[in-house]
Order: C-alpha cells, then structure tokens, then sequence
C-alpha cells in the first residue's frame, strides 16, 4: 500500500450533487461509502469539505456582504457539510471526528496537529472543518496546510473530472489529460489545479496531489488500495 495517512479535499459543490444548492444525501452516501472501504482498510483518512454548496465567501462580496464576514460564512457552511459527512460515517459504524479551525462547541473541538495525528492513530476518520479558521484563504489552502500539519502522504482532490487536462473538458472535446506534471509543469502551464497559496504548500513540502472523479464509484479505493493511477498525478 503506498499510502498510509491521506487527506481527502472535495468541494462543497460536489457535495450538491446534482443540485445547485445544499447537501444531496445520494451524493453524501457515494462519498461516506469510499470512505468508509478505505478506513477500513487501515488507511488513516482526513477529510477537507469545501462549503460552496452553501456559501461563498468571495460571491458574497457581489450581495453587499464585506469580505472578512463572508469569508467566516463561508467557513461556518464547511462545519454543517463536516457535520453531516460525519453523521453518514457513523451510521455505517466509523468512527470519525470533526475538529476545526473555528471551534463550536458542542460540535466541533478546535483544529491541533497533535489531536488530528492521536484521532487518526487510533482509527478515526478526522474530518477538519473551519478552513483555516482564518479570511482570505480557500479550502484548497486550508486543505494544503491540514496534510501539512498531519504529516499526510497525499492530497486527493475530489473533482466531477478524471484528471488534469490542458484545458476544460467538459467545454472542449480536444481537451488532452495529463497523466503526471510536476508542481513546476503545471505552474508554467497555468493549470487551475489548485489555488497558488496551496499549490506552494504541496512543493515546499513534498506533499503529492491526485486529481480524480471523485463521482466514479471505485475510483478512490482503486488509487489507494489497487495503486492504480485512475486521475492526474502532481509532485516534485
């Protein structure tokens, strides 16, 4: 197995399903299930969900609301998505716990490196929540800082596409995917793979990232179980 400890990134929009708003539980129940069959395999999984599905803290901006507060809204709408993946992994008897960068208490205990490691050493799936508890960062920076903090092997990013193309497949047909780049390929190429914040994290620290459609079922137990390369593979 060449991962052991992962941090799962989706989007709060992938969470939406088919919807253009909130939480679709077929959806909900397609992520939980994967998770579900790699944890159970032993593989120490943290999980980053985007809160887009609800709120976004830049859109916001366009609807009057200052930047600092939507940016907080926008966090808060990643604790409801924590909280209900949280809930569907219970009910299929796993284990897991939400930590975050903003705490709630009673629902949610503030985001330590030390407590995520602890959580997933003894068999929980940690869900981290909250971005990064603070304005102006995406999710996929938040996502970056959190495998950063946990020492994890990889970032799977969670995406409705297979992989990294040259250009947006779903609006052109030529559109060519990348089976591996490195960090500095795909930052001269200009991909939209992540933002640059995030993208920096990754290469300073060696941490890998797998882009893959997260709405194929098998596809994230194949990458972790069957090392198949089903999407696009970025490292140093």
């Amino acid at each position: 197995m060449q991962y052991k400890r992962v941090l799962l990134k989706l989007s709060g929009e992938s969470l939406a399903g088919n919807s253009s708003y909130g939480i679709e539980q077929s959806a909900l129940e397609l992520y939980a299930d994967e998770i579900v069959q790699i944890a159970n395999e032993g593989i120490q999984t943290a999980i980053v969900l985007g809160g887009g599905n609800i709120f976004r803290g830049i859109q916001g901006m366009d609807k009057g609301v200052d930047r600092v507060q939507g940016d907080y809204m926008g966090m808060l709408a990643t604790v409801i998505n924590s909280v209900a993946m949280q809930s569907t992994l219970k009910r299929r008897g796993v284990e897991s716990t939400v930590l975050s960068g903003l705490p709630i208490d009673p629902v949610c205990e503030k985001m330590s490196a030390s407590k995520a490691i602890k959580l997933l050493q003894e068999g929980h799936v940690v869900i981290i929540a909250g971005g990064t508890g603070n304005p102006f960062f995406t999710t996929d920076t938040a996502a970056a800082l959190r495998a950063v903090e946990i020492n994890a092997d990889v970032i799977l990013k969670g995406t409705r596409v297979d992989g990294v193309y040259d250009k947006d497949p779903e609006k052109h047909q030529d559109a060519v995917k990348y089976d591996e780049l490195t960090f500095e390929e795909a930052y001269k190429k200009n991909l939209k793979i992540m933002d640059l914040t995030a993208f920096t994290l990754c290469k300073e620290n060696n941490i890998p990232v797998i882009v893959f459609n997260i709405n194929t079922k098998g596809n994230l137990t194949s990458i972790l179980l069957k090392d198949k390369n089903t999407g696009t593979l970025v490292k140093n």
